[in-house]
């Protein structure tokens, strides 16, 4: 079994022999590689869904699974359903449900401790889901934000400890929604509706011209990501 540096120097390697590589082609190495091992999760994004159809097509096998935190938005539910009908999904919930929550802390945290709410309900979630697999699959894409941007298409994960792959990381929205057009890939209606990154519903809003796409995400906080994406491993 290779050590963590001897995995690093190799996913090094791999991550510039792909660097110009398409996504089905990133995502067929990572199944030729890591399969059965190799999970995904998705929150259903337009990235993610985009992901899910080219897997179907390599290898529909894959589990992919979603982090049920209790506040997504009834769109989101929505076509979770409709994404669990045509390719399957498996559902990851925190060990309290909403109600439960609260009561254990006197309130929503998302308001006055958003870092802890993701926490509780993405970030200890997602380590149960990964565990007994060697690599996850994400759907960011490197010009959504500076820290997504210094991310690779393939590397160590150490805030989850595997592989983790990222074969949009080089596409932009417009390939991503060229794409779904296509390929007739379902979405969330609320892009239509002016939110371009949909998280939970307490923390997310619709964006207006000249906003970033993820202006939306704990809009007037310092916070920017719920922490499954960011590069620094240390967690609360």
């Amino acid at each position: 079994m290779l050590t963590e540096t001897q995995a690093q120097v190799d996913l090094v390697e791999a991550s510039r022999r792909l660097s110009g590589a398409n996504p089905s082609e990133i995502l067929r190495w990572a199944v030729d590689t890591y399969f059965p091992r190799l999970t995904m999760a998705t929150a259903f994004g337009p990235e993610g869904c985009v992901i899910l159809h080219m897997l179907s097509e390599i290898e529909p096998q894959v589990r992919v699974f979603n982090l049920e935190t209790g506040y997504q938005f009834p769109e989101t539910l929505e076509l979770r359903d409709r994404i669990a009908e045509r390719y399957g999904i498996e559902l990851i919930r925190p060990e309290t449900t909403v109600p439960e929550y609260e009561a254990l802390h006197g309130g929503p945290l998302y308001g006055t401790r958003p870092d802890q709410c993701c926490h509780d309900r993405k970030i200890i979630p997602l380590r149960r889901a990964v565990a007994g697999y060697d690599a996850w699959i994400s759907a960011i894409r490197g010009d959504q934000s500076p820290d997504r941007a210094k991310a690779d298409i393939v590397r160590w994960d150490a805030k989850f400890d595997l592989v983790k792959i990222n074969p949009l990381l080089r596409w932009t929205h417009r390939d991503v929604w060229a794409f779904i057009v296509t390929h007739n890939v379902p979405y969330n209606p609320l892009h239509d509706q002016g939110y371009p990154s949909i998280g939970c519903w307490p923390c997310t809003r619709a964006v207006v011209p000249g906003e970033s796409e993820r202006a939306g995400r704990w809009a007037g906080q310092a916070k920017t990501e719920c922490g499954l994406h960011s590069l620094d491993s240390s967690q609360l």
